[in-house]
């Protein structure tokens, strides 16, 4: 191949080089409805510029789709969203949002493969959304923790109601949150580190 001197070669950027500090990386999985917020929260504590599949909204998923709560929502993902944190200067999070449609959810099945845990994310209008989300990481047998994420119309509820509703184990790390906030997004991902940890560490 002929490289003329104006052909030029680039690689990553700078700050998408992985830490040569880094000796262990987790794969996290954002999963949640329609609309609850996955993208933002991959977007907002990423230190790369996050992968989104976010597409135009359109008639076609009119009577499809449901989008109640959130009709002024216009666009949507159709894959997944990808980003990246080091949560210290050896252990990185590779984080992968799932789409929140019902219609692609048999893309879940790649993107929990390898998955050592999850965050469900949550909204408080439209709690109903969750429940098949919660059904199946436990069919799964995915660890997950919940995040509350605290829409500024959202109705505030009780930890103990909200457990109740989503019928969710006392075990089960619940934390409110606000997905467009960087370190907000990033309590969470630890909080999830932490649950997992002591799921791994065998009891005295």
């Amino acid at each position: 191949m002929d490289f003329r001197s104006s052909d030029t070669i680039t690689g990553p950027r700078s700050e998408d080089v992985l830490p040569t500090t880094a000796t262990a990386a987790v794969k996290v999985v954002i999963v949640g409805g329609f609309g609850v917020g996955k993208t933002t929260m991959v977007g907002s504590v990423s230190e790369i510029r996050p992968l989104t599949t976010e597409e135009t909204m359109t008639q076609a998923g009119v009577g499809v789709d449901d989008n109640a709560g959130v009709e002024t929502k216009t666009a949507t993902t159709v894959a997944m969203d990808f980003g990246r944190i080091s949560l210290s200067e050896e252990l990185i999070l590779y984080l992968f949002g799932t789409p929140g449609q019902e219609r692609f959810w048999f893309l879940w099945n790649g993107l929990f493969e390898g998955a050592l845990g999850a965050v469900v994310l949550i909204d408080t209008r439209r709690l109903e959304v969750s429940f098949d989300v919660i059904g199946r990481l436990e069919e799964r047998g995915v660890p997950f923790v919940v995040a509350v994420n605290t829409f500024p119309d959202a109705p505030h509820h009780p930890v103990e109601a909200l457990r109740r509703a989503l019928d969710l184990p006392d075990e089960v790390p619940m934390i409110d949150c606000d997905a467009r906030l960087r370190a907000s997004s990033r309590d969470v991902l630890m909080t999830l580190m932490r649950y997992l940890h002591g799921l791994a560490v065998p009891l005295a």
